[in-house]
């Protein structure tokens, strides 16, 4: 059964960086791109980035572009996003998930960016 568990997240200033992980429990991990997604309070959930199973193919939303960072270490069935130059706007629950997503997802981990 997959099991998805992010962390990382946390309180930031503006301008800060973080580096959230997800830890994803799946025998066939490097056949699933894999995406993360947020939602802000009041908004519907977005995608956010996502990488194919071989780290070929990246997808990131407009409002990242050149700030954020997906990754993924297959051996450790581990997903990263590293988020540079960090916004108010950025402020959200994270989740990581398949691209396309799963019909289930992990508690997230919450990203607050303070001004």
């Amino acid at each position: 059964q997959v099991q998805l568990v992010e962390s990382g997240g946390g309180l930031v200033q503006v301008g800060g960086s973080l580096r959230l992980s997800c830890a994803v429990t799946a025998r066939t991990f490097s056949r699933y791109s894999m995406g993360w997604y947020r939602q802000a309070h009041g908004k519907e959930r977005e995608t956010v980035a996502a990488l194919s199973g071989n780290g070929s193919n990246t997808y990131y939303t407009d409002s990242v572009k050149g700030r954020f960072t997906i990754s993924r270490d297959n051996a450790k069935n581990t997903v990263y996003l590293q988020m540079n130059s960090l916004k108010a706007e950025d402020t959200a629950i994270y989740y990581c998930n398949a691209s396309p997503a799963f019909g289930f997802w992990g508690q997230g981990t919450q990203v607050i960016v303070s001004s």
